[in-house]
């Protein structure tokens, strides 16, 4: 299962950069929806989707559908990696603009 499977190797790096792109590109797509509620839990919803494309990934490993030793606990930690570095950046993103007014629910005043 783990022959050779260091936790440092450029598979945890792409690992990291494949799921933190995918967590930006759902996020992405979420806020572009016209659904309030995908608008305003697009993290979670990037995040989720982002971890079960790297679940899905391994699992496909481990009954040998792409050529590798089999599924890693240390693969889905580096997937859970760059999920959290991605949703900090998104974090980080939202925090630092104005509040849209397309994210307020209508009929409920912040006065």
């Amino acid at each position: 299962m783990e022959n050779g499977d260091d936790w440092v190797a450029v598979d945890k790096v792409y690992h990291i950069l494949f799921c933190s792109a995918l967590t930006l590109i759902f996020s992405a797509l979420a806020n572009r929806t016209r659904y309030p509620f995908l608008r305003r839990y697009s993290v979670w919803v990037a995040s989720i989707l982002s971890l079960a494309t790297g679940a899905a990934k391994e699992v496909a490993d481990e009954i040998g559908f792409f050529k590798s030793a089999g599924a890693s606990p240390k693969d889905a930690l580096a997937d859970l990696l760059g999920v959290l570095i991605a949703c900090l950046a998104l974090s980080l993103r939202k925090s630092s603009r104005r509040p849209d007014p397309m994210d307020q629910v209508p009929g409920v005043s912040l006065v």
